[in-house]
């Protein structure tokens, strides 16, 4: 790695604000997930239409798994009896004074038969069309006099109007805490806005206050990637937000079904449960195996439950027999390495995972070319645009005769790929997901449910990078599961790019040779020189050393705040890059921009121009217009992104600015996606010392509550 000689400081660094890249904020614009610059084919809708129809598909999908749960469901499953019954139990259990058993029932019995996917019907194609319409102007106005009756910003109409839905005035002024429902609001802001319309009647044990924080404390904890909380946990941060009775507060929350309760096995043998002493005899127990219980938010238990069921269709089923045995072992032979083992596990099995770096692709890309051999109707997927249009070019011209590349949002709206059958299935026969550590609940709930029986599926992507920004951990709870065959590709990353960040995936961070500059370290003492060492990177130095113009340059840092995060380094930048007045919100035709259609998902594009109908874009070919009012909450600067923005996009020269306060976002995970979205050259402007060392050693990828494995373990065997 070469070293570039210190500049002099010029300003101080702030502190690092999370930003909507980072899970656990609530901020619309660019959260997390993968970008794209790639044009859709022809003949297909926008990008944006295809997310909201998938958004569709989903909330029908889960509406349908809300019917059929009028049973009571067995151990793994949503606890029956009221609320009360269930606090006092949970109690019982925790304190000692009953074993497991007694109240919950045995945890160990298979949960019940899982119903036949529930399928939506192929949806029509939907006219392209501009960005989402917000709410209508006459709620928005409705809320806005009641915000402003309240002292709260009155620019949040539109967004508590579209939280809220029709009748969100008489919600809001009927329970004021229902702003909390509203990204970005915290619970002392909300409690400010109840005391303005409430007044005397207003208090901290009030029962709407209560479920209002207990229901925001689940959206966090969903924001930062869990499908549930514990309820100890749960109980114990209410405890810290000024709850007085936080038992009573998850008692109301579980009563009016904002939330359910579930309790799931512990799968650790030899244990038993916590027994309060002088409870009962030494042995009283003994046998009890212990649970934990959890509290979630309803679309995304639906949606775990969903997805486990989908699953273990696929695992329990065999595969279509497309092509003898004797076909899939030649196509095999004809392969190299891990390659020739994914193809024999696919062969057999419907449900395969394959990991691996970049340089891995090409081994999905041999299965879908011998599939696509063998007669099958093969398929692969991406989160986002760039990804399917990367894949494309891997595979080549044969990708124009063989095997197609989709967006996974368009697969299954139905607005790309090869659509759905008569039983409202996906009509293919094998699919292969490209970086699926960023598939979460709802998006894997959809697609399992969406597959045809007898169908291949396999999940490939690396699980070193950054997890999903929506809840859930799928990809690494499969990979812990162990239900499935697990294929680890023996393919290196090549170059000193590669050398690079495989290191930093097994916790270390070592020199390398990098004789073509394809690692260089800027160092800096201060967050002002960072941002001006990074203008000079983009504009000058790897244009003129490297050859990458600054259009195919992306800088990336940990937060969207700070005096070196993507709002302070984009104003730089556009200013250098593309200087204007910002007539239109702070855009000028040129800009490049990250434009974010849904929670989730970000594409990078360019301002075209700004008229009375909003701003228009072109976000990889597709034209996009985006109103007026939703420009603040859906456009950023995108010359520089975050570590979440940016997962699943690689370019051909990255620059990592590490400003000193931005020490405590970083984590092995972060680095290795960070420094992995480079192709050709890695600039690293290094202001954070001996705190990315210990990062890449020390801090590895933040636990997330799920329930995936718990309910995978009844339905299917561990794969030997």
């Amino acid at each position: 790695m070469s070293t570039e000689p210190e500049p002099a400081p010029e300003d101080t660094a702030e502190t690092v604000e999370p930003g909507p890249g980072t899970p656990g904020t609530a901020d619309a614009a660019g959260t997390g997930g993968e970008g794209g610059d790639a044009a859709a084919p022809a003949g297909q809708v926008s990008e944006t239409e295809a997310e909201l129809a998938a958004q569709r598909l989903e909330r029908e999908r889960i509406e349908r798994r809300k019917a059929e749960r009028q049973a009571p469901i067995e151990a793994g499953g949503k606890l029956s009896g009221t609320a009360a019954d269930l606090l006092a139990a949970v109690r019982a259990v925790e304190g000692g004074e009953k074993p497991a058993a007694t109240v919950f029932g045995d945890p160990g019995p298979a949960r019940r038969p899982a119903p036949e996917p529930v399928r939506p019907p192929r949806p029509a194609p939907a006219e392209p069309s501009a960005a989402p319409a917000g709410p209508p102007p006459e709620t928005v106005e409705a809320v806005r006099r009641v915000l402003a009756e309240g002292g709260a910003p009155e620019a949040l109409a539109p967004q508590t109007a579209a939280a809220l839905g029709e009748g969100a005035a008489e919600a809001l002024r009927a329970d004021p805490w229902q702003l909390l429902r509203v990204g970005g609001v915290r619970p002392e802001q909300a409690d400010g806005f109840a005391r303005a319309l409430l007044g005397a009647e207003c208090g901290p044990d009030d029962e709407r206050r209560g479920r209002a924080v207990t229901v925001w404390l689940l959206e966090q904890a969903a924001l930062a990637g869990h499908t549930a909380l514990e309820l100890a946990r749960l109980t114990a941060t209410l405890a810290q937000r000024g709850v007085p009775d936080p038992d009573a507060a998850v008692q109301s929350t579980l009563a009016e079904g904002e939330a359910l309760a579930f309790q799931d096995a512990l799968d650790e043998p030899g244990a038993r449960p916590e027994r309060a002493e002088g409870s009962g005899e030494e042995g009283e127990g003994a046998d009890e195996r212990p649970v934990r219980v959890l509290i979630g938010l309803e679309r995304y238990a639906l949606a775990e439950e969903s997805l486990a069921d989908g699953l273990a269709r696929l695992v329990n089923a065999a595969p279509k027999q497309d092509g003898s045995a004797a076909d899939w072992e030649r196509a095999a032979d004809s392969a190299q390495g891990s390659a020739a083992e994914l193809i024999r596990a696919v062969a057999g099995h419907g449900l395969v995972l394959h990991t691996g770096g970049e340089a891995s692709l090409a081994e999905p890309a041999a299965l879908l070319h011998a599939a696509h051999a063998l007669g099958l109707r093969a398929w692969a997927a991406a989160p986002g645009p760039l990804g399917r249009d990367r894949f494309t070019a891997l595979l080549g011209s044969a990708a124009a005769e063989g095997p197609a590349v989709v967006t996974l949002a368009g697969l299954l709206a139905g607005a790309e790929g090869p659509g759905r059958d008569a039983d409202g299935a996906v009509d293919l026969d094998l699919l292969v997901v490209l970086d699926a550590p960023q598939l979460d609940v709802e998006a894997g709930a959809l697609l399992a449910e969406s597959l045809p029986d007898g169908a291949r599926l396999v999940l490939a992507g690396d699980p070193a990078v950054l997890g999903s920004v929506g809840p859930g951990r799928v990809f690494a709870d499969l990979l812990a599961a162990g239900v499935c065959p697990q294929i680890a590709s023996r393919l290196p990353d090549p170059g000193p790019l590669g050398e690079l960040v495989s290191g930093i995936g097994i916790g270390e961070l070592g020199q390398v040779e990098a004789p073509g500059k394809e690692v260089v370290i800027v160092p800096v003492r201060e967050a002002g020189e960072a941002v001006h060492r990074t203008v000079q990177l983009v504009a000058d130095s790897v244009p003129r050393a490297i050859g990458v113009p600054a259009e195919e340059t992306q800088v990336i840092t940990p937060g969207h705040g700070g005096a070196a995060g993507t709002r302070a380094l984009n104003a730089a930048l556009k200013e250098r890059l593309n200087p204007g007045p910002g007539r239109f919100g702070g855009f000028d035709p040129g800009d490049r921009v990250a434009y974010s259609p849904a929670p989730g998902r970000t594409l990078p594009g360019r301002v075209v121009k700004a008229d009375a109908d909003g701003l228009h874009l072109s976000c990889g070919g597709e034209d996009v217009v985006v109103p007026k009012d939703r420009v603040e909450g859906s456009v950023r600067h995108g010359w520089a992104l975050t570590a979440h923005q940016a997962v699943g996009g690689r370019w051909p020269a990255v620059v990592v600015v590490l400003p000193g306060d931005a020490a405590q976002a970083l984590s092995r995970p972060w680095v290795y996606t960070a420094f992995g979205r480079a192709a050709r050259h890695l600039s690293v402007v290094h202001g954070v010392e001996q705190a990315l060392p210990h990062a890449v050693a020390e801090i590895p990828a933040k636990p997330r509550t799920t329930r995936l494995p718990a309910l995978l373990a009844p339905q299917v065997p561990t794969a030997g």
